[in-house]
């Protein structure tokens, strides 16, 4: 059943990386929680206590806005094949964009894909697993490709533009500050 760590120990670090989605919980001390699903080979492990993940572009940038306003961030993963199994990581997070220095040192870690809007890095203060014993096995095919076909079409400029047009505020009316 569940345990707690406080720590990302080398058999929870096996169970993330085999894992193909995730997803990011936010809340800001008022409006909306925002739980998002997420994948594209866009997290990385990079200590016991240290995350970060690659945030592409989508229809609102909730996660951004919160952050600004309450740090706190939860990200859970669901095993949908094999053990039966979902963790939690808890912690604190920052947001990087292209025009900061820790962005473009932590770029390197993810592939190569078009649309990135942030990077986040969260220090982890807690993970706990429990069971997954009413998560449903699905069988993984492959990643959808149409985000990154879309931003490729789209150019550098468009996206631009569309973070500006999108993804400056959240759907409370916080600033995101991708600007």
């Amino acid at each position: 059943m569940g345990k707690i760590f406080d720590k990302i120990n080398a058999e929870i670090k096996e169970f993330i990386d085999l894992q193909k989605m995730f997803f990011v919980g936010t809340a800001a001390e008022e409006g909306r929680v925002n739980v998002s699903p997420k994948g594209m080979d866009s997290f990385r492990v990079l200590g016991e206590n240290k995350i970060i993940w690659l945030n592409l572009t989508g229809s609102g940038n909730e996660t951004a806005a919160h952050l600004l306003k309450n740090k706190r961030m939860t990200i859970m993963f669901c095993a949908f094949e094999g053990k039966p199994i979902i963790l939690r990581l808890y912690g604190e997070a920052k947001i990087y964009h292209e025009r900061d220095k820790k962005f473009q040192e932590y770029l390197s870690s993810f592939p190569t894909l078009a649309g990135v809007r942030q990077i986040i890095e969260m220090d982890v203060d807690l993970v706990q697993s429990s069971c997954g014993y009413a998560v449903p096995l699905f069988d993984y095919n492959k990643e959808r490709t149409q985000l990154n076909d879309w931003a490729l079409k789209q150019g550098k400029e468009k996206i631009t533009a569309y973070h500006l047009k999108k993804n400056s505020v959240s759907i409370d009316g916080f600033e995101t500050k991708i600007k």
